[in-house]
């Protein structure tokens, strides 16, 4: 495989490839993924009105078939990486290829056509899995690799981890909870044609972003046995990772977290726009997210001088305790403005250092089983990561778009003028959210009209939002406890080392 030349040369972490590798280069495709995670349903439920197809089973049940779909992607794609040998590294090379797939899956996931309710519900559920169970797959895999593989240095690599995590916190946080609620949502409302032409930006955006990756990476971990690992079967490889107590704690860690923060991103919005403020009215989502994410700031440069301190995990625990203690604050008062914004301040300060180390925390863990098995099963390992992660995206939304469509969710109506709209609401008995009158129409003169919603779907989005990570938080305190995997690391780093310098003096 003939592949474009790495521009980093140095074998040390240097700060070109810091910034331009971790930290500018998945801007892109994690902007992309960023602006999924929150608004995809959106689109779903309010311009598609999806909601109610098939009497609320499509969008129960479609996510969650697709992420079995997703699953088995995942382990396919952790074995074609840890079976992967080129010039360039096992990773890498699908980093590139994805740079070109994630862009025209990302389009397609929006440009569904007008037609029957078959039509578009085939279109959606083929674009989901284009997108999710096959261009986002290489990504994410191979992006999230890049850590772990691209050296040995437990400083270094913690300190890739954070520039990793700024991307996603600081750059993709910073466009979706101040632009997006306050300029992008009011002009574009449930216009679909303007939707598309908005996620087609940010789609193609992700092309030059993932190949500045690719180019300013670089793997310098050294795959011993290579033969004798990639031929061990997968079921062995799943036995050696499960049979390690670390590896179980951190995939049971990362299903849980994943739990909490799949229902908050899916409930952020509609909890913005009926239970906190009004819809799309620029300013709630704007405060909730920004006020709630300026701790995401302070950590770039608090995180890591306290892990290297007082250790990740026990950081990261302590974390957990403000992070519960602030979701408690929100759920009980929940239309509160002054408490809420409180609330997530102390929620993300809590957040801060599973936000910025969890990777490097992982790679420990690589590194642990390494030393007891002398295998290297980095594929393999992040394909389960990675089910996880997709796998509870899917199950969330189902059980949340099963919960609103229970509950009697109302999406928006669009009208071409005041008397239209008051026509629609008398017809069904729905009540404006705001008066009519006061509605803004977009350029084109469109409304946008939000209904009043159901207590019951109040108390929806409210849990989904800010209650279930209460409950999610106290359980990774417990998890965390028994997660004491740094206590032998440096000894354990040393003997993987002595044991490869034995192996290149014999050869």
């Amino acid at each position: 495989m003939n592949l474009p030349r790495s521009l980093v040369k140095s074998s040390e972490v240097k700060n070109g490839e810091k910034w331009l590798g971790y930290l500018v280069g998945p801007a892109g495709a994690l902007l992309l993924n960023a602006v999924l995670a929150t608004y995809l349903n959106v689109y779903y439920t309010d311009v598609l009105n999806l909601t109610p197809l098939w009497g609320g089973l499509f969008l129960t049940a479609f996510p969650i078939v697709s992420k079995i779909i997703d699953a088995v992607t995942n382990v396919v794609m952790g074995q074609i990486i840890d079976r992967t040998k080129t010039k360039e590294g096992k990773a890498r090379p699908w980093l590139f290829l994805s740079a070109f797939l994630v862009p025209l899956t990302g389009i397609l996931l929006f440009t569904v056509p007008a037609g029957s309710d078959l039509i578009r519900a085939l279109w959606v559920m083929i674009s989901y899995n284009l997108f999710y169970s096959f261009a986002y797959t290489i990504f994410n895999m191979s992006h999230n690799l890049m850590v772990p593989l691209s050296t040995r240095d437990s400083t270094a690599r913690g300190g890739l981890s954070v520039f990793n995590q700024i991307t996603t916190i600081m750059m993709s946080g910073i466009l979706v909870a101040l632009v997006f609620p306050m300029v992008v949502m009011p002009m574009i409302g449930a216009d679909k044609s303007k939707w598309i032409a908005l996620m087609c930006v940010l789609s193609i955006l992700a092309l030059p972003l993932t190949l500045l990756e690719y180019f300013f990476t670089k793997e310098r971990v050294t795959e011993e046995a290579a033969e004798e690992e990639s031929k061990l079967p997968f079921g062995k490889q799943l036995k050696v990772l499960f049979t390690d107590r670390y590896m179980v704690l951190m995939y049971v860690y990362f299903f849980v977290y994943t739990v909490g923060t799949t229902m908050k991103n899916l409930g952020l919005v509609y909890y913005c726009n009926y239970v906190l403020g009004t819809y799309n009215d620029g300013v709630t989502q704007m405060l909730v997210s920004v006020i709630g994410g300026i701790p995401m700031g302070i950590g770039i440069f608090a995180v890591w001088p306290l892990a290297k301190k007082f250790g990740k995990r026990n950081v990261t625990m302590i974390g957990f305790v403000l992070y519960a203690v602030g979701s408690l604050v929100c759920w009980i008062f929940s239309t509160n403005m002054v408490l809420v914004l409180i609330g997530q301040f102390i929620k993300n300060i809590g957040g801060l250092p599973c936000a910025y180390v969890f990777m490097a925390l992982f790679a420990d863990c690589l590194d642990h089983l390494e030393y007891k098995t002398d295998l290297r099963i980095d594929g393999a390992a992040m394909s389960i990561y990675n089910i996880i992660a997709v796998a509870m995206v899917g199950i969330m939304t189902g059980v949340f778009n099963w919960m609103l469509a229970k509950a009697g969710y109302l999406a928006p109506i669009t009208a071409q003028s005041v008397s239209e709209a008051s026509s629609a609401l008398a017809a069904n008995g729905w009540t404006s959210q705001i008066p009519l009158e006061a509605l803004k129409p977009a350029a084109d003169g469109l409304l946008t009209v939000a209904l009043r919603q159901p207590s019951s779907v109040s108390w929806v989005i409210s849990f989904a939002f800010v209650g279930l990570e209460v409950f999610t938080g106290a359980a990774l305190i417990v998890i965390l406890f028994f997660l004491n995997v740094e206590k032998n690391l440096p000894a354990e780093q040393a003997a993987i080392k002595a044991r490869h310098e034995a192996k290149e003096d014999e050869a």
